[in-house]
């Protein structure tokens, strides 16, 4: 594997631990319009993502179907939002402000259900970046290295805020600076994992790329519709947070075209 696939894929981690940091130099808490904010940011940024970069490519590809160019994307898509789905059901885990558990019974520490709640939500982006970076090194018409890294950037600015999402409030709640960084990053660290993971199958069954562009996708979409956009409209009634994925949707579509 090259290097240029190494730094891609280790891009949106670096995002993620550069907001971890934010720990050390900031209040302990958020303000909820700040974070209200940051999430609509980042729910922006993995819709367009999802489409310019993921989904069209992969219709692309598919175009000697003619009429049914279509099919492929769909299944895929159906399939990560599935995948997503049962993620949910079957890992415990537990979104920063919220006191509701979701997923089956356990004893696990607050804390560890807050990184795994994060963790779900990183693992498709890491397998977005994955599966891009996969169809670069195939030669698949439609996906370039500048696109490539554009899609990488866009990650990993989203995912600045995500990482001071998770660590701040950990540390609002007792948590020692340096460990809620240490679990600020380790919540971003599936990502180059699942990238590495996506690279390795693609290349394995070159056919199930498309399937695989849809596929990471859907799983970024459930993410936003299940847990971001009700994020955003939580409490107080306020148009930040769609204007901020507004803006997050703007900047990822011109990264991908400007780069791509």
């Amino acid at each position: 594997m090259n290097m240029e696939v190494v730094r891609g894929i280790m891009i949106p981690f670096l995002g993620t631990a550069l907001g971890s940091a934010c720990v050390f130099f900031m209040r302990n808490r958020l303000n909820a319009m700040v974070q209200r904010a940051l999430t609509g940011f980042a729910a922006g940024v993995m819709v367009a993502a999802s489409v310019w970069s993921l989904l069209l490519p992969a219709i692309d590809q598919c175009a000697g179907m003619g009429r049914l160019a279509f099919l492929p994307a769909a299944v895929g898509f159906w399939v990560g939002v599935l995948f997503l789905l049962l993620l949910d059901r079957v890992v415990p885990h537990l979104h920063a402000g919220l006191n509701e558990e979701e997923g089956p019974r356990n004893t696990l520490a607050r804390t560890t259900k807050l990184v795994l709640a994060v963790t779900i939500h990183n693992l498709p982006e890491g397998m977005a970046v994955g599966v891009v970076y996969a169809g670069l090194l195939q030669g698949q018409a439609g996906i370039s290295a500048a696109g490539a890294l554009a899609l990488a950037l866009g990650i990993a600015i989203q995912n600045f805020p995500e990482g001071a999402i998770i660590s701040m409030p950990l540390r609002a709640e007792g948590t020692g600076k340096g460990r809620a960084f240490a679990y600020g990053v380790l919540s971003g660290a599936v990502e180059p994992v699942g990238a590495l993971l996506t690279i390795w199958f693609s290349s394995l069954v070159v056919p199930v790329l498309p399937y695989m562009l849809a596929f990471a996708a859907g799983a970024m979409i459930y993410v936003v519709v299940e847990e971001l956009i009700p994020e955003t409209q939580a409490g107080a009634h306020s148009n930040m947070g769609t204007l901020m994925f507004a803006l997050g949707f703007t900047v990822m579509m011109a990264l991908d075209c400007a780069l791509g």
